[in-house]
C-alpha cells in the first residue's frame, strides 16, 4: 500500500496596519550591511514594498493574541517603513502586506529569519548590467537610471559600457571564466574581433592581468597625452573625424586616439603652417619633424641673436605682478599655511613672470640669409623652434685680406643687405611647397617628379620600339657602329649587350599603366616559348622566320631603352654626368620621333597624384592656360592649391595636355604644348562646392559666352 504524500500548507497572507507591527528580537540580522535604511526607504517610496514581511501574532502572558504582530524576518524593511512614517510620507495605519506564520509552529522564528537571509541568491553583476541596458533601450536615460537606483551617473555609464564587450566574452564572464577587472579592461576597444584575438592569445597564459589586456588592445592607438595629440589638440582631432576611446574604469590620461594616420596628417599640416610663418622671417632653410635626434645640429655653426627689449606695456605688467607678489607675501608672512586661493595666485604670478624671461631674439639679416631653423614638438606638446643654425657649406669664407669673402660663384653678396629669399622647408627630408605661392614665377620642376615622368616615357618608348622592328634594328646597328668606329667600351660575346634598366624612382600607378601591361604581356608570351637550354635556344632562334626574328629582336632591344632623367653629380663623381643625361634625353627624343611615340595615346593624363599636386600653383595655372585658355585659368586662380589641383585635373581631362618632359620635341628642340587650345579657348564653369565668395572669383556679366564643362 502506497504512503500518501503529506500536502504542504503555506502560511496565509494579509494586510496589517503598520501601527500593529513591532520588531521581533528573534531577527538574526544584527550587523548593518548592504543598502542603507534610507536608500531602502527611497526604493519603497518609488516602487512600493516588493517583498512582504514575515510576521507572527504576539500573545500575552496567558497565551492570548493581543492583536499585535512581531516581525522576525524583514527587520530592514520594517525600519524603512518606520522611517517613511516618521517623515509623514506613510500613514501610521497604512496596510502592510504580511505573511502570517503560526506562533505555535515547531519552526523557530530565528530559523525563519536566518533562512530568509542566507537562501537569497545574489544577482550576478552581468544581469545587472544587462538590466540597465534594457532600461536604456526602453527609454530611460542614464540620469534617470542613476536616480532610480541612487548611484552616480558615472556608475551607470560604466555598467552600460561593460555590455558593449563582445557577447562571447560576456558569456565567458558569466561562466566565471574571467574576472570583472579583466572584463573592464576589454572596454577600451569597441572592436569585437580584436577583443577576441586578444582573449585567445592570453586565455591560456599564466599571466593575463588587466593592464596586459589594455596594452594589447591599444597598441595601434595613440594616447591623448602623447605630445602629438597635445600639439594638435584632441578637439581638433575629433573635429576632423577622429575617434577617441576612453577607459571609464581607471585614469586614462584623456583616452586613446584610434586613427594614428589622421593624427600624423594633422600634425604635419600644423607643423607646415608654423614653418611657413617662420619662413617669412627670411631664413635659408627650415627642417620640420615631430622630433629631432640629439645630434641633429652636429657640425652646424649656431649664430646668436639679441633678445628684444621689453616694451613699455610689458615693463608695466612686470612691475604690477612684482608688486602684487610682494603684497601677498607681506600679508601672509606669519601664516603657517597659505590659503589655497592665495597659493594658487602666487603660482600664477611666478608663471607669468617666467614667461617674460624667454624673450624672442632678433638676428642679424646677414645671418638669417645663410642660417636655418629646426621646427619640432617639445615634450609637453608645445611648438619648439630653434633658430640660427648654419651649415658648413653656407659659412662665409674669410679672405686673406681680412674681408669676409662673401663671393659665391663669382657673384658678390652683400652680407648686410641680403636679397630676399624663400626658405626651403623640408618635412621628413622631403621639400614641400608652400600653400600660397608668394609670386607667379614658373619654377623648374622637381627632380624627382621629372624622373617619375620620364619613367612613364621610358616604359611607353620600350613598348613602341618593341612594335617597330625596323627602328629597333636601326637603333641596334647605330649602337654597333658607334662602338666599332668610335671605340666605345662594350661587354659580351659580340661586344654588344642589352642591360635591363630599372627605375630607381617611379610613380605608384606606373605598374598599372597600359605600356607596363603591354610590355609584361609580350615578355611573358615570348618567355613561355623560349627553351631554357643554351644549345636548344640557338637552334630555336635559327629556325625562326624573319618576321618572328625581327619581333624578338625588337623586344629584346626595347629593354635597353633608358630615357630617364637623373640628377647629375655636380662634382662629376656620380654614375652619370650632366652631359650624359643631356645626350640620353636627346637620343630618346630622336627615338620617340622615329617610332611616333604619343604619351597621350600611351595612356598618360595629368592627375593630382602624378603631376598637379606635385607642382606649384603657377605651374598648375600654366597647364590650364595652355590647354584651355586664359579664361579657364582665371576661373581657378583664387583657389587654394589643393582645390586648384583637383579642379585643374577636371579641366585638363581629355585635352591631351602634357608636361614638358613628356612632350615630343621637334627637330629644333622645342617641345609642343600637347594641346591646340589657345588664349581664345572657352573657359569652364566650376562645381558649386569650389566657387568662392570673393569678388575677384565672380564671373563678370561681360563674359556671357562662358559655358560649363559638364
Amino acid at each position: 500500500m502506497a504512503t500518501a504524500v503529506q500536502k504542504i500548507t503555506l502560511s496565509s497572507s494579509r494586510d496589517i496596519p503598520f501601527n500593529k507591527l513591532v520588531l521581533s528580537q528573534s531577527n538574526v540580522r544584527r550587523v548593518k550591511a548592504g543598502v542603507s535604511i534610507e536608500d531602502l526607504a527611497a526604493s519603497i517610496a518609488r516602487r512600493g514594498l516588493i517583498q512582504s514581511l514575515s510576521v507572527q501574532p504576539v500573545a500575552d502572558a496567558d497565551g492570548n493574541e493581543t492583536g499585535m504582530f512581531e516581525v522576525p524576518a524583514g527587520g530592514r524593511r520594517f525600519r524603512a517603513l518606520e522611517l517613511l512614517v516618521k517623515s509623514k510620507r506613510l500613514a501610521k495605519t497604512a496596510p502592510v502586506p504580511c505573511i502570517v506564520r503560526d506562533r505555535d509552529s515547531d519552526i523557530l522564528a530565528e530559523e525563519v529569519s536566518l533562512a530568509e537571509n542566507i537562501e537569497r541568491a545574489p544577482l550576478h553583476p552581468l544581469d545587472q548590467f544587462r538590466a540597465f541596458q534594457d532600461m536604456l533601450t526602453k527609454g530611460m536615460t542614464e540620469e534617470e537610471i542613476a536616480a532610480a537606483f541612487l548611484v552616480p551617473v558615472n556608475v551607470v555609464k560604466q555598467r552600460l559600457r561593460l555590455t558593449s564587450v563582445s557577447p562571447a566574452l560576456l558569456d565567458v564572464y558569466a561562466e566565471d571564466g574571467m574576472t570583472l577587472e579583466q572584463l573592464m579592461a576589454f572596454t577600451v576597444s569597441g572592436d569585437h574581433d580584436r577583443q577576441m584575438q586578444v582573449w585567445d592569445a592570453i586565455k591560456d597564459a599564466w599571466s593575463k592581468e588587466p593592464y596586459q589586456i589594455r596594452r594589447m588592445l591599444t597598441e595601434t592607438t595613440v594616447r591623448a597625452s602623447d605630445k602629438r595629440a597635445v600639439f594638435v589638440g584632441v578637439e581638433a582631432y575629433a573635429a576632423a573625424g577622429g575617434i577617441v576611446t576612453r577607459d571609464l574604469f581607471q585614469s586614462d590620461d584623456g583616452g586613446w586616439l584610434q586613427d594614428a594616420a589622421l593624427l600624423d596628417r594633422l600634425v604635419a599640416e600644423k607643423l607646415k603652417t608654423e614653418a611657413e610663418a617662420i619662413a617669412a622671417e627670411g631664413w635659408k632653410w627650415i627642417e620640420v619633424a615631430v622630433s629631432f635626434s640629439f645630434d641633429a645640429a652636429r657640425g652646424l655653426h649656431q649664430v646668436s641673436g639679441t633678445p628684444l627689449d621689453l616694451s613699455a606695456e610689458e615693463q608695466t605688467t612686470i612691475e604690477a605682478l612684482n608688486a602684487e607678489y610682494a603684497k601677498l607675501e607681506a600679508e601672509y608672512e606669519g601664516a603657517d599655511e597659505l590659503p589655497d586661493e592665495v597659493d594658487q595666485r602666487l603660482g600664477e604670478i611666478e608663471t607669468a613672470l617666467a614667461s617674460f624671461d624667454d624673450r624672442p631674439e632678433q638676428f642679424d639679416p646677414a645671418d638669417v640669409a645663410i642660417a636655418g631653423v629646426f621646427v619640432s614638438i617639445d615634450a609637453d606638446g608645445s611648438l619648439l623652434v630653434d633658430r640660427g643654425f648654419v651649415r658648413p657649406e653656407d659659412v662665409p669664407s674669410v679672405a686673406i685680406d681680412g674681408t669676409d669673402g662673401s663671393e659665391r660663384d663669382g657673384e658678390s653678396v652683400d652680407p648686410v643687405s641680403p636679397s630676399v629669399q624663400r626658405a626651403v622647408i623640408t618635412i621628413g627630408g622631403q621639400p614641400v611647397e608652400s600653400e600660397e605661392d608668394e609670386d607667379d614665377a614658373i619654377k623648374p620642376l622637381p627632380d624627382r617628379l621629372v624622373t617619375e615622368l620620364t619613367a612613364h616615357r621610358t616604359l611607353a618608348l620600350r613598348d613602341a620600339l618593341a612594335g617597330n622592328p625596323r627602328v629597333a634594328m636601326t637603333a641596334l646597328l647605330h649602337k654597333l657602329v658607334t662602338d666599332t668606329f668610335q671605340h666605345r667600351s662594350t661587354t659580351g660575346c659580340l661586344e654588344a649587350s642589352v642591360r635591363h634598366v630599372f627605375f630607381p624612382v617611379q610613380a605608384d600607378e606606373l605598374k598599372d599603366s597600359p605600356p607596363a601591361k603591354s610590355v609584361t604581356e609580350r615578355h611573358e608570351t615570348w618567355k613561355s616559348d623560349l627553351p631554357t637550354d643554351d644549345d636548344a635556344l640557338w637552334d630555336w632562334i635559327t629556325l625562326l622566320d624573319e618576321t618572328s626574328r625581327a619581333a624578338l629582336l625588337a623586344h629584346c632591344v626595347s629593354y635597353g631603352v633608358n630615357a630617364l632623367y637623373e640628377k647629375a653629380d655636380r662634382y662629376g663623381g656620380g654614375a652619370v654626368s650632366a652631359h650624359g643625361v643631356q645626350q640620353r634625353i636627346a637620343q630618346a627624343d630622336r627615338l620617340a620621333r622615329a617610332v611616333g611615340l604619343d604619351m597621350v595615346e600611351a595612356g598618360w593624363t595629368p592627375t593630382v597624384g602624378n603631376y598637379l599636386g606635385r607642382v606649384t600653383k603657377p605651374r598648375i595655372l600654366e597647364a590650364v592656360r595652355e590647354a584651355k585658355g586664359e579664361q579657364a585659368s582665371q576661373l581657378i586662380d583664387h583657389l587654394k592649391k589643393g582645390d586648384m589641383a583637383k579642379e585643374a585635373e577636371r579641366l585638363l581631362a581629355d585635352t591631351g595636355w602634357l608636361p614638358e618632359p613628356l612632350r615630343l620635341a621637334d627637330l629644333d628642340g622645342n617641345a609642343g604644348a600637347g594641346s591646340d587650345a589657345g588664349a581664345d579657348g572657352e573657359g569652364e564653369g566650376l562645381p558649386e562646392f569650389l566657387t568662392g565668395d570673393d569678388d575677384e572669383a565672380e564671373i563678370e556679366d561681360s563674359e556671357p559666352h562662358m559655358v560649363a564643362a559638364e
